[in-house]
């Protein structure tokens, strides 16, 4: 008698920028919605406000325009989102998007529990080297059975990144290379080895001339030298891992 495995899955939405939704589909079905900033999306950006519902979380790396972005629009939308984000920072969204959405203010190596129907998601707030007019840069590692998800915002590159791997097993991490604000190619690619992560989505690049950057060198580079596979995405794309 063959037994059933029932796979989990995670679909990855690369919005624009360091814009994601995370779509986890295992013994729950969450919906994850990562620093939206649709502005360059121009006129899809109203397609996609109507098609980002019925999200769970909205995390927010940091208060800079272009990753806070569109963060009170998508709150009204979905009254029933949480959002997470650095304490200052949640304490401001909560005022200036004046809804009725439960803001969850967390600080550096923190860990909260998102549940829902006795399923719980560990959220861990990790720190970033940037600057934010509000509170701190964060980074979150969102832990999915068995597949850790890491999404730094905007940071350069710094060796506590291992720790990281250590401490999360860091499966799939998304890292900016556009250089100027953050990483470049070559920083990413480093952040890569530190990492140890199995898949690597470059994001932060092209949306403004001054961060223009090909994500075909970093995958070349990246795929060279580690073991690392490099998936590199158009806005709007999605890439679905089994787990």
């Amino acid at each position: 008698m063959f037994q059933v495995i029932n796979m989990a899955s995670l679909e990855v939405l690369w919005i624009i920028h360091s814009g994601f939704l995370l779509d986890y589909k295992g013994e729950e079905e969450i919906r994850i919605l990562i620093d939206p900033f649709l502005e360059p999306l121009g006129e899809k950006k109203r397609e996609y406000l109507k098609k980002l519902t019925d999200i769970d979380l909205l995390l927010i790396t940091h208060s800079h325009f272009d990753h806070m972005g569109n963060a009170c629009e998508l709150l009204r939308n979905n009254p029933n989102t949480k959002y997470v984000a650095i304490f200052e920072l949640a304490n401001h969204l909560q005022k200036e998007c004046d809804t009725t959405n439960e803001g969850i203010g967390m600080n550096i190596s923190g860990t909260w529990y998102y549940k829902k129907n006795g399923f719980e998601l560990p959220i861990t707030m990790v720190h970033s080297f940037h600057s934010s007019e509000i509170g701190v840069p964060t980074g979150f590692i969102v832990r999915f059975p068995h597949f850790s998800v890491y999404h730094p915002g905007d940071t350069g590159l710094f060796y506590d990144m291992t720790l990281f791997n250590k401490l999360y097993d860091i499966k799939l991490a998304f890292l900016p290379i556009g250089g100027h604000y953050t990483m470049g190619i070559e920083e990413a690619k480093e952040a890569v080895k530190l990492l140890d992560a199995k898949y690597v989505i470059p994001m932060h690049y092209k949306t403004f001339p001054i961060i223009d950057a090909d994500p075909r060198i970093f995958k070349e580079k990246v795929e060279n030298e580690t073991s690392a596979k490099v998936i590199v995405l158009n806005p709007g794309e999605t890439h679905i891992f089994q787990i």
